[in-house]
């Protein structure tokens, strides 16, 4: 099926890029099997293309061979994938090497891992143009400050001089969408490039993405699973499920009426479906964290007084920025960073700052689900041994009443009993995930810190693991700590929020407190800033004047003031930057930190 482009014809009568019927075989344990179909595609000039579906669809494989590219244990078998008149199948490899970083280029999902970290940023920028002959040395740094300049880095003339770990999440995409054009490129393919990116950094990422397109007619394919940030972007969709095409349509026609049910369903799982807070008779608290401060050895505070309550079989969210200090608290709760002041009490004792100090019991009752699956899960270990460690570690469990209690769990955890000898390659991102949160489970834990653990996954299998987190709470009674930038999800799991910028709380209370009016200015961006599944939202938030205050700015830990006041669009002048806010508690028992009453906040809130 080919994208219709009638209303281009005229004016660019030849596809830059055109696949028929395009094959690609991938290898398993049970020999070649097919995991693209016969896809056919056409993407002009100054178009967008969006790829979209759950894992293992096909995409990134797709966007591959646009580059006529076949990673490890894939092959091409069939098709045409015609670039601008080069059939890219039959071109010998040396022409095909040419074509990739100049006229074709690729901008990975982590820039952060994609960047070599033992070299300046600007020598990664000049290589390209350097290696095919297009420029001398002078000439490319002289083009890399001209584009971070166009690209709204800051100081363009030197960021250049960093090294990958001084930059933010936000300006390292940036700076790789910048070296993806340092040889003038025909053709970009984005594969999901603001996935793990809080909600204010995408905006930025967007709106580089955007501008490039438009500005210098490039053509680009934009691998995503969100369907609400695609749609910011691209002119067509095409919606692919185990390498099948589903539906193709414009844009705007797949978010109004889409044809398949495939593709309703993944829109209804970008819809928010908020939980509604049970009430538990006589609650107990469970956790309390006081005036925590903490910091990385000789470095500056990044927790500064940072003081919040969790209630037994609640679940509490910390949100926030990249670098606003919610990862650093985590660390603090298990012991891996003893906090310089404060304390930690767990169900009413004191907690050793330190994890060699805390005993067996005190390392069961406080468990932890990370991010990333794919690095929290020993890849040579079968998922009996992944489960089975905490058994018998925390339980003394062996033998055939430990073989029992890991099927109970994969019971729990919705899997399957034969999934009990699989390798972590066996599983995909989601079941992975669900192998976490049994190991978790397996030490009876009554606290478990969810850390992103939802941020890698599609939209649908991220609902999925929401909801089990949710049934095993209301089964088992325990109690999460999430930490998330995606307010989404936290509006799916949450009892009680707590907002946290540049190391200290900016807010919280209870999830409809903290998402209703009156807005602390930092929430009402972060709310803000939140993708909505409709073509134009993009141009209409960057037009508010949260954004123009909020976006593209770093967050700076400060000891003096609102760290948020150079952000703040209603940043009060010689008083925001040189006075602390003051803790202000509304009836309710909403906490926030501003200078303003809930009166200004009110009436602010509402324009």
């Amino acid at each position: 099926m080919l994208i219709d482009d009638t209303n281009n014809s005229s004016s660019n009568p030849s596809p830059l890029l055109q696949m028929k019927g395009l094959r690609i075989e991938g290898l398993s344990d049970q020999g070649w099997q097919e995991i693209v179909c016969g896809i056919d595609l056409k993407l002009n000039r100054g178009e967008i293309l969006g790829l979209i579906g759950e894992s293992g669809a096909g995409k990134s494989t797709i966007g591959l061979a646009a580059m006529g590219f076949a990673k490890d244990g894939c092959r091409i078998v069939d098709g045409e994938i015609d670039f601008d008149g080069i059939e890219l199948r039959k071109a010998p490899e040396s022409q095909k090497r040419k074509l990739r970083g100049t006229r074709i280029s690729y901008v990975a999902q982590s820039a952060a891992a994609a960047f070599n970290p033992a070299h300046r940023l600007i020598n990664q920028f000049t290589e390209g143009p350097i290696e095919h002959d297009l420029l001398s040395e002078a000439k490319a740094k002289e083009k890399g400050r001209n584009l971070y300049r166009s690209l709204d880095l800051p100081d363009p003339d030197h960021i250049g001089d960093r090294w990958p770990h001084q930059v933010s999440g936000g300006q390292i995409q940036r700076m790789m969408v910048a070296m993806s054009m340092s040889c003038e490129p025909d053709l970009i393919i984005f594969d999901e490039p603001t996935t793990a990116l809080d909600v204010t950094t995408q905006i930025e990422v967007l709106k580089t993405i955007k501008e490039i397109v438009t500005d210098r007619n490039v053509a680009a394919i934009y691998i995503t699973h969100d369907l609400a940030v695609v749609a910011q972007l691209a002119n067509h969709l095409m919606v692919l499920r185990y390498g099948n095409l589903i539906e193709v349509n414009s844009t705007g026609q797949i978010l109004k009426s889409p044809k398949q049910e495939y593709t309703q369903n993944l829109l209804d799982a970008r819809i928010r479906d908020e939980k509604t807070t049970a009430q538990i008779p006589n609650p107990k608290t469970l956790l309390n964290v006081e005036s925590v401060t903490a910091g990385y050895g000789k470095g500056p505070d990044i927790l500064q007084d940072v003081s919040i309550s969790v209630e037994k079989g609640r679940t509490v969210a910390v949100v926030g920025e990249s670098g606003s200090g919610k990862s650093t608290l985590a660390r603090v709760l298990t012991g891996l960073l003893p906090p310089r002041f404060g304390n930690i009490l767990f169900d009413g004792e004191a907690l050793p700052d330190k994890l060699k100090l805390r005993t067996k019991q005190q390392l069961q009752k406080i468990q932890m689900i990370s991010q990333l699956p794919d690095t929290a899960l020993n890849p040579r270990q079968r998922v009996r041994d992944i489960i089975g460690r905490p058994l018998s570690f925390y339980l003394g469990l062996n033998g055939k009443e430990k073989e029992k209690r890991i099927n109970e769990l994969l019971r729990q955890i919705e899997l399957p009993q034969d999934y009990i000898d699989r390798l972590p390659s066996e599983l995909s991102g989601g079941e992975k995930q669900r192998i976490c949160i049994a190991r978790a489970l397996a030490a009876e834990p009554e606290l478990i810190i969810c850390d992103e653990v939802t941020s890698a996954l599609d939209s649908i299998v991220a609902k999925a693991i929401l909801n089990l987190l949710q049934r095993l709470q209301n089964e088992l009674g325990v109690t999460y700590l999430f930490i998330s930038h995606d307010l989404d999800t936290v509006a799916n799991i949450a009892d009680q929020v707590v907002v946290l910028y540049a190391g200290r709380v900016a807010e919280q209370g209870s999830k409809s407190a903290v998402f209703q009016p009156p807005f602390h200015p930092y929430t009402r961006l972060l709310l803000s800033s939140v993708p909505e599944m409709r073509q134009g939202w993009l141009e209409e938030t960057l037009s508010t004047q949260e954004a123009k205050a909020g976006i593209a700015r770093e967050v700076k830990i400060t000891e003096q003031g609102c760290p948020f006041a150079e952000r703040c669009p209603i940043s009060i002048e010689d008083v925001c930057v040189g006075s602390r806010p003051p803790l202000q508690t509304t009836t309710s028992g909403h906490v926030y930190a501003c200078q303003h009453s809930k009166e200004v906040l009110l009436r602010e809130s509402e324009h």
